[in-house]
């Protein structure tokens, strides 16, 4: 969960104005919000989440608290490759998350001889990414998902209408995983270089490379 900051400022002969943060996660919000009420110059402080939901301070201590030893803060970089000759299709899955006061990453792939397309290797790839999720105990947050596949990002956002049968199916099968789950999906697509660790997974996958790991970021 993301929140913003909004308050007002007076100065000490009682002039008034009011300001209003960037988004960022509660642990930094919480941070920020106790270095300015350090000035004794705050009249009111809200705290407003993505959803422009308000909470309290003392909420936002307790959310942060019954998170802490639950994955968050995830963001989830996919992949999916296809070899037109050998009919193979190769899958990675990139995972961020803190967890316990730690960051780690998860990185995991598959080969599959059942997909006919690129754009099914991407669909078949995300889903891979939420089966790691379910195993992690991932549930009922936001997560971002990222990567370089306009179809998939945009058919999955409700930009672009899904009409190919091979992709609807895979589409349902994600949203229900999603739904499962509790997850609140924000989708990202980005060039093909800032997608580099889940694309490396993939062609691994597709040179019989398999990979599961998940380590600590120091």
């Amino acid at each position: 969960m993301k929140i913003r900051i909004e308050w007002t400022y007076t100065t000490p002969r009682g002039a008034e104005t009011f300001f209003r943060s960037d988004e960022m996660p509660v642990a930094k919000a919480l941070l920020i919000a106790e270095d300015i009420q350090k000035t004794g110059r705050v009249k009111q402080m809200d705290f407003i989440d993505q959803y422009d939901s308000s909470w309290l301070l003392k909420e936002l201590k307790s959310y942060l608290k019954s998170i802490e030893t639950e994955p968050h803060n995830v963001r989830v970089y996919f992949d999916g490759g296809f070899d037109i000759q050998t009919k193979m299709s190769g899958m990675g899955c990139v995972i961020y998350y803190e967890q316990s006061g730690k960051a780690y990453r998860l990185r995991s792939n598959a080969p599959s001889a059942h997909l006919i397309s690129n754009n099914e290797a991407e669909y078949a790839a995300l889903h891979m990414c939420l089966k790691e999720l379910e195993l992690l105990g991932v549930h009922h947050l936001p997560v971002t998902f990222i990567g370089d596949s306009q179809v998939v990002i945009n058919q999955l956002s409700g930009e672009w209408a899904v009409i190919e049968p091979s992709l609807s199916g895979w589409a349902d099968r994600i949203e229900a995983k999603m739904k499962k789950l509790g997850i609140d999906p924000t989708y990202e697509a980005v060039p093909r270089k800032e997608n580099s660790e889940a694309d490396r997974l993939a062609t691994q996958a597709l040179n019989g490379i398999e990979i599961t790991a998940n380590s600590e970021l120091l």
